[in-house]
């Protein structure tokens, strides 16, 4: 909603701009008269009943050329997150969604796990990555959280070059399995 206010709003200030450049250029080559000038500036001068709209369009036009100069300046909030390197041949941005979707594949790769998140942080030290997940309670908690870990680091490192500070497995609950009922033959 905000682009296409935006737009909108763009295309009324360049409306603007485009009718007092014409204005201005139509003076400069005398097409208009500096009597007619001089007259209309008077008009706006001596009756505020004219001078209004010039007001409310002078108010407008600051105003957008504000908002305008604001959006330019101010880092999107619509831009993917993501961490940029620079090597010998350019920049390399990778997403955050791109490191998350590795740390699932890396970390669904043990075996017990069910249901798996991921989020990932960047700070000074490399990647925080925090992995939540339901398992199966057939395998032992602790070897398989150690186990994603270092799925997690050592996938995320190996394909995209970037260091890991730490990986956070968080178990978040153990999926009961549908108790299975054997049928007796007599």
């Amino acid at each position: 909603m905000a682009k296409v206010l935006d737009k909108f709003l763009l295309f009324l200030f360049s409306l603007v701009v485009l009718i007092a450049a014409l204005v201005a250029l139509f003076a400069a080559f005398g097409w208009i008269s500096l009597e007619t000038t001089m007259l209309f500036t008077e008009h706006v001068y001596r009756n505020f009943d004219i001078a209004i709209p010039f007001i409310a369009i002078a108010a407008v036009t600051g105003l957008l050329a504000l908002r305008f100069l604001y959006v330019s300046v101010r880092r999107g909030k619509s831009s993917v997150p993501s961490i940029d390197q620079r090597t010998e041949f350019g920049d390399i941005r990778i997403s955050l969604d791109t490191v998350e979707n590795l740390a699932l594949k890396a970390a669904s790769r043990s075996r017990g796990v069910r249901d798996l998140r991921a989020r990932v942080k960047v700070n000074q030290s490399g990647l925080e990555i925090v992995i939540r997940a339901i398992v199966d309670g057939e395998s032992p908690i602790p070897g398989l959280t150690e186990e994603m870990q270092a799925n997690v680091k050592g996938h995320i490192e190996d394909i995209t070059g970037i260091p890991v500070a730490f990986v956070s497995v968080f178990i978040a609950n153990i999926q009961q399995s549908a108790p299975t009922f054997k049928s007796r033959v007599e």
